[in-house]
């Protein structure tokens, strides 16, 4: 009988990005928490409360501020929540439509 080395890949966590519903390792989104101080951006990805995740695209986080994110996380968003992560959203996720417009240059 032939032994066969048994190796285990490392398990990475996968969650699902509410703006699009594309399956992703954990590390690669942005998680949303709705916590006792309100929603905001958990940029340690460990804070308490419940979570959503979103891409680092525009595209994605407009439509999870339709309505998907607040069902995601069990909430309503109010006006300062969603301008909080409007303005996240404006500082750190890139424009896409910035950089196509480069490109064909």
């Amino acid at each position: 009988m032939v032994k066969r080395s048994k190796r285990r890949s490392k398990h990475i966590p996968r969650r699902t990005c509410v703006g699009c519903r594309e399956v992703l390792p954990k590390r690669a989104l942005i998680r949303i928490v709705n916590s006792p101080e309100g929603v905001r951006v958990d940029p340690t990805g460990k804070a308490h409360g419940r979570g959503a995740y979103l891409h680092d695209k525009r595209v994605c986080w407009m439509r999870a501020m339709k309505g998907s994110l607040g069902h995601a996380l069990k909430t309503e968003l109010t006006d300062q929540e969603r301008q909080d992560l409007l303005a996240y959203m404006q500082e750190n996720i890139p424009d896409e439509s910035a950089d196509e417009a480069g490109a064909e240059e």
